[in-house]
């Protein structure tokens, strides 16, 4: 499977066109061959500051997130979980704010990063392409 990591934040400026888009890219290519995987954080501008409850149910009834919504974590930094540690480690690209993207193939490469100025319909064909060659193999081995 393949994955797009994100660290999600609730009340940031790229809240609304991110999360509408994370929850396209998941309609369309999720959930056998993809998945959105949203790790709230609240280290950049404290913008994520409520329960993981109240997260998740923010991100389901205003977007309808239909993707994997994990606790709230620390991305960088000496605190940064193991995942993520393993994310920086792997592209040299440490997230300095909210909607960092992290593309993830199905043998656990990271193959790239995106800050948060990338929008997701600009990364969208690198996810697809991924998902194509899953397919596609799929489809030889029948």
């Amino acid at each position: 499977q393949v994955s797009l990591v994100v660290n999600v934040a609730s009340e940031c400026g790229y809240t609304d066109s991110h999360y509408k888009a994370l929850q396209q890219l998941q309609r369309d290519l999720g959930p056998y061959h993809f998945n959105v995987l949203a790790f709230p954080c609240n280290q950049f501008g404290q913008q994520e500051p409520d329960t993981n409850k109240e997260i998740e149910s923010f991100a389901r009834k205003t977007y309808g997130a239909s993707f994997p919504m994990f606790s709230k974590i620390a991305v960088s930094g000496a605190g940064a979980i193991p995942a993520y540690k393993y994310l920086i480690d792997s592209t040299g690209e440490e997230p300095t704010w909210n909607f960092w993207k992290y593309l993830v193939d199905p043998n656990g490469k990271v193959v790239k990063a995106w800050d948060s100025t990338v929008s997701v319909e600009e990364i969208r064909p690198y996810v697809t392409e991924l998902v194509r060659k899953i397919i596609l193999k799929k489809k030889d081995e029948l």
